[in-house]
């Protein structure tokens, strides 16, 4: 692949932030940035953030609507490193965990798993019902990669953003993207003595 590529996937869930965080990490990268946005992710734009759609998706390379199932990204054959879906909502996840594949960004995330890529999922809700955390397990069963956005306290953030900013850097870690220094355990000041 002489091209390397990425998936960002951006669900309804509340934290529409995330994903814009991952496209902000992700701009300066020798990458090209695929984009789907659900139609709740959309709505959770408008309603939670001060973003305009529009300048959110310019920071993508391609942006693919929702409803186009015949995107470059719904074929095993466009080589990907995987896909992220920050936020991922429970009814994202759901979708992923049963191959309902009724929009892009589920046929995406579907794709990546069916071709052994990394598929990473930032779930946001809490608490967690059985059926959340029996779909959690079957999307583990199947190669993908659970990642709620957890603050790491550690570091003392100051600020959402810095929260923000180590979720996401942590998450594209896992697709062995180096996408700026964050502070990492037991390197510089992050080591704790008694």
């Amino acid at each position: 692949m002489t091209t390397q590529r990425i998936i960002i996937g951006i669900s309804g869930a509340s934290g529409f932030q995330y994903g814009v965080k991952a496209l902000e990490l992700l701009k300066p990268l020798d990458l090209e940035v695929h984009l789907v946005v659900s139609k709740g992710a959309e709505r959770t734009c408008e309603l939670e953030t001060d973003y305009q759609l529009d300048k959110v998706m310019s920071l993508a390379d391609v942006v693919h609507p929702i409803s186009n199932l015949g995107a470059s990204i719904s074929s095993g054959s466009f080589k990907t490193l995987g896909m992220l879906v920050a936020p991922c909502s429970m009814r994202t996840l759901g979708a992923v965990a049963h191959c309902l594949t009724d929009n892009l960004l589920t046929r995406a995330a579907d794709v990546v798993l069916k071709e052994r890529r990394r598929l990473v999922l930032l779930a946001r809700e809490t608490p967690l019902n059985l059926g959340h955390i029996r779909n959690m397990a079957a999307v583990t069963e199947m190669g993908g990669i659970i990642f709620p956005p957890v603050p790491a306290l550690y570091q003392r953030p100051q600020s959402a953003d810095e929260i923000i900013n180590h979720s996401v850097s942590r998450a594209l870690d896992l697709f062995g993207l180096d996408v700026k220094n964050i502070p990492r355990w037991g390197e510089g000041n992050l080591l704790y003595t008694e």
